[in-house]
């Protein structure tokens, strides 16, 4: 675990200039970082092999997330600014009459109200939370973490998003094999990510890095897919150091 860190340090060196010793929680203050968030993947260094441990993916609660989700949770989980600064990102690369597909999700998608889609499918834990959620033309109860299979036929949607959630999914590699195989050619995965989560939830290597690392670490599971073309990162917060940040990392799903 603590080798992968270092290495992703040197990772991170050239974009950096230097990390401080891994503390778990740690942020960097928001004013640190600015635009260097978009040259995170600019000219990533990844690792010949996938990098990871299953250690790495542990987390401090361990029981079935059922239970840790059975009850439901009608509020936002950062902060308006941040919300609208993903929706108004939302409005600008969404298409009308597009499927989407919003995993890890809830009573709220943040799409855009003036959006019409077409099949606009969510996919999460709560069945009252999914059921609230106006935007949605049909959802599914699935635990990711149990059986990382989406029940959809290869090719369904032409885009995906996760709302500040990929650090709750502990198979990754599963997940993002799945994201590909859902996507059709061209189609685009879309992640949000802020600075807040369920600590106990959230697997360990994440609650060990900074946000910065954070996109190196989200950027990798696109890589290491296989199915994507190389990801990129947008620096979509708001109010830097007044609210809570926001950043996108996204990758388009090969044609061939």
């Amino acid at each position: 675990m603590a080798l992968r860190i270092v290495l992703i340090s040197i990772f991170l060196s050239g974009v950096c200039g230097f990390l401080p010793s891994r503390v778990p929680g740690f942020r960097y203050p928001m004013p640190f970082f600015g635009s260097m968030a978009e040259k995170v993947l600019e000219n990533p260094k990844w690792p010949p092999e996938w990098p990871y441990s299953e250690m790495d993916f542990k987390r401090m609660d361990e029981s079935d997330d059922k239970i840790f989700y059975e009850s439901p949770r009608l509020c936002y989980h950062i902060d308006d600014a941040a919300v609208n600064a993903l929706t108004a990102y939302y409005s600008k690369c969404f298409k009308e009459g597009e499927d989407v597909l919003d995993i890890c999700s809830s009573w709220v998608s943040h799409f855009p109200k003036e959006w019409k889609g077409g099949r606009v499918a969510g996919l999460g834990m709560n069945e009252y939370e999914l059921s609230q959620n106006p935007q949605l033309t049909e959802f599914a109860v699935k635990n990711l973490n149990e059986e990382p299979v989406f029940p959809y036929e290869d090719n369904s949607f032409d885009k995906l998003t996760c709302v500040v959630s990929v650090d709750y999914l502990n198979k990754p590699k599963e997940v993002f094999q799945e994201i590909g195989r859902v996507l059709r050619p061209g189609g685009e995965c879309i992640l949000s990510m802020s600075n807040r989560c369920f600590p106990t939830k959230a697997f360990q290597i994440w609650l060990q890095t900074n946000d910065l690392e954070h996109i190196f670490i989200a950027g990798s599971f696109f890589h290491y897919s296989g199915l994507f073309e190389p990801p990129s990162c947008d620096d979509i917060s708001p109010n830097p150091g007044a609210t809570d940040p926001m950043y996108i990392v996204k990758a388009t799903k090969k044609s061939n």
